[in-house]
């Protein structure tokens, strides 16, 4: 019997995953080549909607927010100079870790001082002007109440030796090989602002436009050389001098921004100062800096993790030794072990009978000892959307069934015999004691029976092309219809599933034959199919995504579909800028008070949100603003829909940006968690939908997180920078998105 074995926490290392991508966002970070993109995931397009109006906010500043950020490197006094002719300084590791501890400690700006500029306000990009700014002109200035702090590692290779948010300086600086010239007009930030179309999700220039509001530390390993380090130092500061005579005009004589070399070799700040090393010198994450790539990967495999859907069957993702632990901590696959992995993949053709009696001989031989333990059997079958109707073929069918019925064979320890033939498989056409290739059945003996073998349904993600065998076992084995096994499997066994609608129609066709054959079945054919009900008619083949036990994310398809809503439990709808289109006599069924529609936001980047995360989190189930002295005194909330014991659907259009926004800060909220591990927590529940906040959403959330830390007494943290957050995001959109 194989094992799977749990390395110890603290010796986890991910080989496979390295660095986040270095230039020009790609994702080509691994050391065995580039990782695929997360199977069947695709973006669905947003509409920005109206061009705003009254919600349009002044970009005055707040006079609660400090106008010039406090930072440990401005003004640079006391910063030796190491060389005569730059303004460059030298730090050293242990200053470089007070000034990044002392960067997210300190609030950020409000998201209407530094929006619209962070959407980039490009001089000829007429679009994205008009939409942003109209006539006002004062708007595309750059803010002053922003400072930030850019870590440049020379060299660009981020698949090793990565401090914290380090960025390459070909993602900042645009190509210029002047050495010696102080004034040089080459050395230049990129011109990053889009010069045209529309966009609100412009995560990949953050990096550099911040950089232009930023210190700039540049640091280089011991592969590079200290002259290359020393280039690149001066090089970003004459691009400093550049943008600041550009922006602010030649008569300015004090530097805005500084540059800064740091002087430790990089062993030294590995060795010394581990808690801002991202990556270690041999390329692997050291788990102190929170990496989104890994995390989203740790949040699917638990979410997905192994549960028992039939007697001995589970379903789970594909066993990852470098996913091996939970987000909680727990070993995902603990004290769990298989005789048999089936594997869903695109690339499957159904098993014949062949391929089964193989299967066959080679668990004798296993039972019989003649191989070892770890010999761990693999099948495979077609993922999910494979078999597509109304071209499927009568073979894949027949594969289908006998592979049902061999499963359940196999996880019940019924023994093979030629007399278990389907009466309606091509397979009683053949000679008594001949498969369809006319080779010899093999016959059940004392040896092949056994008690039950434990077998895995799996896939990559642990929820889409495994689907529609779960679905279809499920069915045969517990003698249920399409639309039960599909509620069952989500309400009763806690999985998070997708099914495509072609599965769905599948299944519906071929419903009969699966019931008929299902061992459980016995009686009236019709009593076990009853007329399909109405919700699933109306359906494109996804439930709405559970976040939480009592909180599902949506879109406007979902919220209009109330019987779905109540067979999965959901009693409360939170609208957010979409109103629901009920028939009267649905909404005179309906509470009042459990319906609540947020208004006048549309996901244009400029309408805010934040404003109203605390009615809704009040709505769905937890405080925004506790007393924790009351709420340990009295265990009292408000009546909503968690105290109801009803789950609440928060939807917008599509159910990614407005309503996810939403779902993220509920997260925060309730698990304690930081803005980026709530991010990949909603992206990894949110299924086949990738979320997309927009920039000003995301960083509303970030300020959400500093609100956080004051309601539970604890300083502000940030555990990343906003632009290693937009950067991070980037990357991970960049293989599903249009352009790509």
């Amino acid at each position: 019997m194989a094992t799977a074995v749990c390395t110890t926490l603290a010796a986890t290392t991910v080989p496979s995953r390295t660095a986040t991508p270095p230039p020009h966002l790609s994702i080509n970070t691994s050391q065995r080549g580039t990782p695929a993109a997360v199977p069947n995931k695709h973006i669905p397009f947003c509409s920005p909607g109206p061009r705003p109006g009254s919600r349009h906010e002044p970009a005055t500043p707040s006079p609660l927010s400090p106008v010039k950020p406090a930072s440990l490197l401005y003004p640079p006094n006391g910063f030796r100079k190491p060389f005569n002719d730059s303004p460059v300084y030298s730090i050293t590791a242990a200053q470089l870790e007070q000034a990044l501890n002392h960067l997210s400690s300190q609030p950020l700006p409000s998201a209407r001082q530094v929006f619209p500029w962070m959407h980039g306000l490009h001089a000829e990009n007429q679009l994205q002007l008009a939409f942003f700014i109209a006539r006002k002109k004062s708007l595309r200035r750059t803010p002053k109440c922003i400072r930030g702090l850019t870590v440049v590692k020379a060299g660009g290779d981020l698949s090793h030796s990565k401090i914290k948010g380090a960025v390459g300086p070909e993602e900042l600086l645009k190509a210029c090989q002047c050495i010696k010239k102080e004034s040089c007009k080459e050395c230049d930030f990129l011109d990053i602002d889009p010069k045209d179309g529309f966009g609100v999700r412009n995560f990949q220039i953050q990096a550099c436009k911040m950089a232009t509001v930023s210190d700039v530390v540049v640091y280089g390993d011991d592969r590079t050389p200290a002259r290359e380090v020393a280039r690149v130092a001066r090089q970003i500061a004459r691009a400093q001098a550049t943008w600041q005579r550009r922006m602010e005009g030649p008569g300015v004589e004090d530097r805005l921004f500084n540059t800064f070399l740091v002087e430790d070799d990089y062993t030294v700040i590995e060795a010394d100062h581990p808690n801002i090393i991202a990556l270690d010198s041999e390329g692997c994450m050291t788990n102190k800096v929170v990496d989104f790539f890994h995390w989203e990967r740790v949040e699917m495999c638990t979410m997905s993790a192994p549960t028992e859907i039939c007697p001995n069957v589970w379903l789970g993702p594909t066993p990852d030794p470098n996913v091996s632990f939970a987000a909680d901590g727990e070993c995902l696959f603990k004290d769990l072990s298989f005789d048999i992995q089936i594997e869903a993949n695109d690339l499957a053709q159904v098993p014949d009978p062949r391929s089964l009696q193989a299967m066959e001989g080679f668990l004798s031989r296993k039972d019989n000892g003649e191989l070892a333990d770890h010999d761990l059997p693999m099948l495979e079958f077609p993922g999910s959307g494979a078999i597509l109707p109304p071209t499927w073929s009568q073979t894949e069918v027949d594969g289908l069934m006998s592979t049902l019925e061999w499963i359940h064979r196999q996880a019940t320890g019924q023994p093979s015999s030629e007399k278990k033939q389907r009466r309606d498989s091509k397979l009683s056409l053949t000679p008594p004691g001949r498969d369809s290739d006319g080779d010899s059945f093999m016959h059940a003996t004392d040896s092949e029976k056994h008690p039950g073998r434990k077998i895995l349904i799996h896939c990559a993600d642990g929820y889409t092309e495994s689907s529609l065998l779960a679905l279809a076992y499920f069915m045969y084995a517990h003698c249920v219809p399409c639309h039960t096994a599909w509620l069952e499997l989500h309400r009763d066994k806690g999985r998070n599933f997708f099914a495509y609608s072609s599965d769905v129609a599948l299944l519906r066709a071929i419903q009969p034959r699966i019931l008929q054959a299902s061992p459980r079945h016995s009686g009236d054919l019709k009593q076990l199919c009853p007329t399909t009900p109405d919700w699933i008619e109306r359906m494109d083949g996804s439930l709405p995504s559970r976040i939480m036990p009592y909180m599902y994310l949506g879109n406007l398809g979902h919220a209009n579909n109330p019987a779905l809503l109540k067979e999965l439990g959901i009693g409360q709808i939170l609208s957010v800028g979409e109103p629901v289109s009920w028939s009267k006599q649905v909404i005179d069924a309906w509470p009042e008070e459990n319906l609540l529609f947020v208004d006048r936001v549309q996901d244009n980047g400029v309408d805010p949100l934040m404003e109203e995360f605390g009615r809704c989190l009040e709505f769905i189930g937890s405080l925004p603003h506790p007393s924790v002295l009351y709420r340990l005194l009295t265990h009292e909330y408000p009546e909503n829909g968690r105290k109801k014991g009803t789950a609440t659907l928060v939807h917008c259009r599509v159910g990614v940006s407005r309503s996810a926004t939403i779902c993220i800060a509920e997260v925060m909220n309730e698990l304690n968690l930081s803005f980026p591990r709530a991010y990949c927590f909603v992206r990894a529940r949110r299924l086949n939908v990738i979320i997309q906040p927009h920039l000003r959403f995301c960083y509303e959330l970030l300020k959400w997180e500093e609100f956080q830390c004051q309601k539970r007494g604890r300083p502000v943290r940030r555990e990343l920078e906003w632009a290693s957050i937009a950067r991070e995001i980037a990357a991970m959109n960049k293989p599903y998105s249009r352009q790509n």
